[in-house]
């Protein structure tokens, strides 16, 4: 019987690989101590037993501890960086043609008005956040008007 418990090990482990998450693997290990016990007693249901007992014993008591290993936590991108930092702007953002480039920090950026504002070319914006690929800005350049559309 300890041949059939390893080829089910098998199983399980080679769909470990083939998942995304770790929750297999324990299926794969509880078979392994049920071959185990098939060497002690040939009896298939304390077997059974053995690898649903243990299978559930490791699920559980290991989740958090690999949880803590694997979880991936969300990184700011440089895209989430930009927020709040003043551009100039390099092409007149118009709502109208759906024009509009920024630089910051030598980097060319689309950008869009956030009440659709005509804004310049040569204003400085400030960036309130990302929508998509676009920057989403508004105009505080006292030094240039920025005209409302109508």
């Amino acid at each position: 019987m300890w041949q059939i418990w390893l080829i089910i090990a098998g199983v399980f482990f080679i769909a470990e690989i083939i998942t995304v998450g770790f929750l297999v693997f324990w299926f794969g290990v509880g078979a392994l101590i049920a071959m185990i016990t098939s060497f002690f007693t040939s009896n298939i249901i304390i077997q059974t037993s053995v690898f649903v007992i243990s299978s559930a014993i490791l699920l559980f008591t290991t989740k958090p501890f690999v949880k803590k290993f694997l979880d991936v936590k969300p990184t700011n991108t440089n895209a989430f960086s930009i927020i709040g930092k003043k551009a100039l702007v390099i092409k007149e953002i118009n709502s109208i043609y759906s024009t509009g480039q920024i630089k910051l920090n030598g980097e060319v950026w689309s950008a869009e008005s956030e009440n659709n504002e005509v804004i310049p070319e040569g204003a400085e914006v400030e960036i309130l956040y990302i929508n998509g690929v676009k920057a989403i800005v508004c105009c505080n350049n006292s030094k240039v008007e920025c005209l409302k559309k109508e």
